[in-house]
């Protein structure tokens, strides 16, 4: 016999005033969630009631309805309605739409209440987001959809970007199959090309955290805080049609600049405009570049130009200030400090009054004419301008000089400034002339191309960091004088007990500064340099350079200790332990000189025990690792970590395992092998042969990589290293 469905009976609603309605004690809502009732009410004033009371007849003790109605379900509607009677915003007899339970009802009234709160389902985010769309694409503004719906601009505008991600990822996003944290990353990059593709290379990998996304997102972009930026400033930048990332999620310092190759134009621009300013001074030649390499100025003479005096207005203005602040210090002479304003007011006084101070200096107009002006980016991104250097072939010649018989003359050292020899001639150009890396503005400099096949190092690499490891040598030469003066009776021996060609003087022993010609952009900035500097700048200071009878009275009464510190540090400037190109014809050095330098450079190494890695030196991405095909890479990781962490590099591309391998390797003491000392390196050999003599069964410790330990429990990440 067939079943006969059941008809589905449902409670009749009517409209009943609100002053016959009281919240009923069956409503199982007891704790605050959710939106507000002072929003719900506002909401309800702008729209009206959405959804009707669910109410039941109060019965009076005799069973009779009393003409009162509880409410099980819609507690908070009620609450905001009677917020707004409160208000006299709804008068109190107002017709409230109801659903009108049967009060003898077999279902309870906990039971409706409980129902309502739990049958309903809470909206998708995504829903949210594109709902907001939607009102935009209508016509509403941020603003008045922010107003509705009780919620700041910033957030709709937030909303708003996250649904306007790639498509296919909110798909994904909207069948978990992304978090919400990974779908806000990818709102920092505009480009649903690049996020979809992006998405693509994490999506199986361990390393889907939210900043591993945004640094994929804008590996390719410049930091806003990039002193560049700070140059051109970002409104250029943008009046130039350059886009910028921005994150609305977190914090990004000014976002991210997309087009880096237009930052560069406009810095060169900016710098040549700054140049052409520079050029009604009467300058020879004005050198133009973002980064001036360390030792930019060796070998040239630097001019020495007299402050402008005050004008009568600024000798007022300055007489003015010291008063001023002498006043204040004598008046609170007399306390242990000074109160926070006297302080504050102080420190102003001093900031004018060296304002006034600085002054340009004034040179020699016959001397303007044969010298030159560095013009660059200082590191927060001002303007750097370095006037009055002297190239020696435009130093004055008297007429009747005669070369050497070698044709080799001042021009010899110190004219390879910057990285290049083409600066153009007195003789050639008659006024100033503007280069930038060694070209007149406008050139193209010429690139290597690297197929990415495994070679030997790049030389030009190699030079570079054999110019860190002469840097790190001087330092620590110019603090050990007994390895000096070892050193410099090593030339002296070697120029008396060997034939030498050296005429022209009594002791041909002699210190030549080596400038290196292929330098990384951050050896300038590198520890060993600043100590350089710093040893170099107190000498000098102390020194009667330019009288020849001063400076050997002052070395005569110099102490012992003292005479050889010095001694040292003259000798570091003469290291040169720089891989060069060999030219087999005899101009340069031979290969045979060249081994025997970095042979005798290790012995050097030895003396001062040196340590490259104490020196400042890491692998860093730009220093060494983005510089070499992924084989290398590999081979140091294999060095420093073993080969476990290696094979989990292996499969990434060259610019992620460029990254990892930087993180992996700070703080591992690797060094590639043009920076190792020969004595450790032998020991270090004869250590990993002795380990490859242990039981097969043990396991290395591998240095698991960030995209492979992310959020990993720690029993994982050790099973992951042991297997």
């Amino acid at each position: 016999m067939a079943k006969v469905a059941q008809n589905v009976v449902l409670s009749p609603s009517r409209d009943i005033p609100f002053n016959k309605l009281v919240l009923s004690q069956s409503n199982v809502r007891r704790i605050k969630a959710g939106v507000s009732v002072e929003e719900l009410a506002e909401d309800i004033a702008r729209r009206g009631l959405l959804q009707s009371l669910n109410v039941r007849a109060v019965l009076g003790a005799d069973g009779v309805e009393t003409g009162t109605f509880e409410i099980p379900a819609g507690g908070r509607r009620f609450q905001a309605l009677s917020l707004l009677v409160k208000q006299k915003r709804l008068a109190k007899t107002a017709p409230i739409p109801c659903i009108v339970r049967d009060a003898a009802s077999e279902i309870l009234a906990e039971d409706d209440s409980l129902a309502e709160n739990m049958q309903r389902v809470a909206l998708h985010p995504l829903d949210q987001f594109r709902a907001f769309q939607a009102l935009r694409e209508k016509g509403q503004g941020e603003e008045s959809i922010a107003a509705a719906f009780f919620v700041t601009p910033q957030i709709v505008k937030q909303r708003l970007k996250l649904a306007s991600v790639a498509p296919a990822l909110l798909e994904v996003y909207a069948e978990d199959g992304m978090t919400l944290e990974q779908l806000m990353a990818f709102t920092v990059n505009p480009d649903h090309a690049r996020q979809v593709q992006v998405w693509d290379a994490v999506k199986n990998s361990w390393n889907k955290e939210p900043y591993a996304i945004r640094r994929m997102l804008t590996e390719t972009s410049v930091r806003a805080s990039d002193r560049r930026v700070a140059f051109v400033g970002i409104d250029a930048y943008e009046a130039a049609g350059g886009a910028v990332l921005r994150d609305l999620f977190q914090g990004d310092d000014g976002g991210w600049l997309e087009d880096p190759a237009l930052l560069d134009r406009l810095v060169a621009e900016k710098l040549h405009a700054e140049a052409e300013a520079l050029v009604s001074e009467g300058w020879m030649w004005i050198e133009v570049a973002t980064d001036l390499p360390y030792g930019y100025s060796h070998g040239l003479r630097r001019l020495a130009g007299d402050p402008a005096p005050m004008t009568d207005e600024e000798s007022a203005a300055h007489a003015v200030l010291l008063a001023e602040y002498r006043a204040l210090e004598e008046e609170y002479s007399g306390q242990d400090e000074y109160p926070e304003e006297i302080d504050a007011r102080l420190g102003q006084l001093e900031m004018a009054m060296e304002a006034l101070e600085q002054r340009p200096l004034i040179y020699d107009p016959a001397e303007v004419a044969r010298a030159g002006v560095f013009v660059t980016l200082d590191r927060d991104g001002t303007l750097a301008i370095y006037r009055g250097y002297v190239r020696p072939e435009d130093e004055p010649r008297e007429e009747t000089a005669v070369e050497d018989g070698d044709g080799s003359d001042a021009m010899g050292q110190g004219a390879d400034v910057g990285g290049s020899g083409q600066r153009p001639s007195a003789s050639s150009t008659p006024c100033t002339v503007i280069t930038s890396v060694g070209q007149p503005i406008g050139a193209e400099p010429s690139e290597e191309e690297d197929d990415g096949a495994l070679k030997p190092l790049p030389e030009r690499l190699v030079m570079e960091l054999t110019a860190h490891r002469t840097l790190a040598l001087r330092e620590a030469i110019g603090r050990s004088p007994d390895v000096a003066l070892t050193l410099l009776l090593l030339k002296l021996v070697t120029d008396t007990f060997r034939t030498s060609s050296a005429t022209g003087s009594c002791l041909e022993a002699s210190v030549r500064h080596v400038y290196m010609s292929a330098q990384a952009p951050d050896l300038k900035d590198s520890v060993v340099a600043k100590l350089v500097d710093e040893r170099h700048a107190a000498w000098e200071a102390d020194l009667p350079i330019g009288d020849d009878t001063a400076l050997w009275d002052y070395l005569t009464v110099l102490d012992q200790g003292s005479r050889m510190a010095l001694l040292a540090h003259c000798l570091s400037f003469g290291i040169n332990a720089l891989h060069e190109k060999v030219n087999p014809y005899g101009a340069g050095i031979s290969a045979s000189g060249l081994t025997r330098r970095m042979a005798h450079a290790d012995l050097v190494a030895r003396a001062v025990d040196l340590d490259m890695v104490e020196a400042g030196w890491e692998p860093t991405c730009d220093g060494y690792l983005n510089r070499v095909p992924k084989a290398r890479i590999l081979e140091a990781m294999r060095e420093a970590k073993g080969e476990g962490t290696a094979q989990l590099l292996d499969h990434l591309k060259k610019g992620e395992m460029a990254t990892e391998a930087e993180r992996l390797l700070k703080g591992s003491g690797w060094l590639p092998e043009v920076l190792r000392r020969a004595d450790l390196a032998a020991l270090d050999g004869e250590e990993i042969a002795e380990g490859q003599g242990e039981e097969v069964g043990q396991h290395e410790d591998v240095d698991l990589p960030a995209f492979l330990t992310a959020d990993l429990p720690k029993s994982v990440v050790s099973m992951m290293a042991a297997e």
